[in-house]
């Protein structure tokens, strides 16, 4: 006969069976929503000096340096303990704490990326078209044309000249200094435009940054806007057209990192993927005490654009990085890495009730919730993917839970909406177990993303929680 259940019998079954799916706002206590709120600060600051993957790395290498750490010897043997870097061409970088058994039983590794969607320039940018001078552009990463147009835009970059001075930009973040835009068209002529399709609304060769519009003065000549242009930017950094070819120039959005919400629980900001994970991970290095296997945050570029390229995580840099670490401990790189763990750190889309159908609201990540999981990711039949084992979803699950890390897990929206990846199918091609976590964000790739500050901080709460596990 089939047991009938009382009422408080019931809701102890329940409790003992089904997944609690409340906001994880009920599950923390005032404290702990302190702490987010103290930790996302020097989120937002973070957020707001680097902009670009250059400054990404230059942040954590003067932070590490200030904590303690030292660049990477591969001829050195270090000991428990010791904290060490490695900077790979001024984009990427990786902070290395020697544990207790050092590599004997595998790394630890977190491993965000640390560039994001943006306007790159064309080798020959700068030209001149009915009295405005403008810059052209080549998109990069995955983004919505129309949503970088009559935005505020500062241009950040490197360049090398002719001379081989090296010379740092960054314009258009401080108050008074002039800004940049992509100009859109009114709404009174638009109709033909309106037509079309979003992702043809705005064609990729029709975003010029307007950069001026005043001629030299002179009687007669071409292009004299352009040339008053090129007059300014020789005058500040010594630049000629031609050392255009030998710089890495983005355009960024220029907002600052602000609380969203009356009740300031969100921040928005450009940049979030994937510097929301990429800040937890650096901060979990360095609060690192001596663990007892060896961590890793790795902070990688190029992820945007499939990670290609030697400051990419489908280059050899980080295998190398870890050769050399179990070398000079007499130990068999393959076989270190065979028995490594990472944390792939990236963003997850979080649920948007704007926008429910484009997602399966049983299997989404939710703002609020904590850390999400995401066991795989990729497109439709999981192309692209690298799909985590149920042991080692198990055993990061586990950590988690012992630590107080609030976490979720869920999918990149419907199954045959589209998708997206990671890092982690590169580094599990070396034989690491990888399993996906990270922020989930509303208006991913777009200029002004927004964040949970609780996700925020227990995303930093899991890394280290993980980077501490035995």
């Amino acid at each position: 006969m089939t047991k009938k259940y009382e009422k408080d019998e019931l809701k102890k079954l329940a409790e003992e069976l089904l997944l609690n799916r409340r906001n994880g706002f009920f599950q923390m206590d005032d404290e702990t929503l302190k702490m987010a709120d103290d930790f996302c600060e020097d989120y937002k600051a973070f957020l707001d000096a680097s902009k670009t993957e250059r400054e990404v790395a230059v942040f954590a290498l003067r932070a590490a340096e200030k904590a303690g750490f030292v660049p990477f010897d591969p001829d050195k043997k270090y000991q428990p303990g010791d904290k060490v870097y490695y900077n790979n061409r001024g984009k990427a970088v990786i902070l290395a704490v020697i544990g207790k058994n050092g590599c004997k039983n595998g790394v630890r590794i977190a491993a965000a990326h640390i560039d994001s969607p943006r306007l790159d320039l064309k080798p020959h940018p700068l030209y001149e078209k009915d009295d405005i001078a403008f810059l052209k552009s080549h998109y990069y990463g995955g983004i919505k044309k129309y949503q970088w147009t009559a935005i505020p835009l500062a241009m950040h970059g490197l360049v090398v000249r002719k001379d081989g001075v090296s010379v740092e930009i960054r314009i258009g973040e401080e108050p008074g200094e002039p800004q940049f835009c992509v100009t859109d068209l009114l709404p009174h002529l638009s109709s033909e435009q309106m037509e079309k399709k979003l992702s043809k609304a705005i064609e990729g060769e029709n975003l010029n940054i307007v950069s001026g519009s005043r001629p030299v003065r002179a009687d007669e000549g071409e292009n004299l806007v352009k040339l008053n242009i090129m007059k300014l930017i020789h005058e500040k950094y010594g630049m000629t057209e031609e050392d255009f070819v030998s710089a890495d120039i983005e355009f960024v959005p220029a907002f600052k990192a602000s609380d969203i919400g009356f009740d300031r629980s969100l921040i928005g900001a450009y940049g979030h993927d994937d510097r929301v994970c990429a800040y937890p991970a650096l901060m979990a290095a360095l609060h690192a005490d001596t663990p007892e296997s060896t961590i890793l945050t790795v902070l990688a570029d190029k992820e945007e654009i499939g990670s290609d390229g030697n400051t990419g995580l489908n280059s050899q840099f980080m295998h190398y990085f870890i050769s050399d670490m179990a070398q000079a401990e007499g130990l068999e790189p393959r076989h270190v890495l065979s028995m490594s763990k990472c944390l792939s750190t990236d963003v997850t889309a979080a649920y948007d009730p704007n926008y429910a159908s484009a997602y399966e609201p049983t299997n989404s990540c939710y703002i609020n919730d904590g850390i999400g999981m995401s066991k795989y990711t990729g497109s439709r039949g999981k192309s692209g993917s690298s799909e985590a084992t149920a042991e080692f979803v198990a055993e990061i699950r586990n950590v988690f839970e012992q630590n107080g890390v609030l976490w979720q897990i869920g999918e990149l929206g419907k199954v045959d909406a589209g998708g997206g990846g990671t890092v982690a199918l590169y580094i599990a091609n070396l034989n690491v177990d990888v399993l996906d976590v990270g922020v989930p964000v509303l208006s991913m790739h777009s200029p002004f993303e927004v964040v949970s500050k609780l996700d925020v901080y227990m995303t930093y709460k899991g890394i280290k929680a993980f980077y501490e596990a035995n």
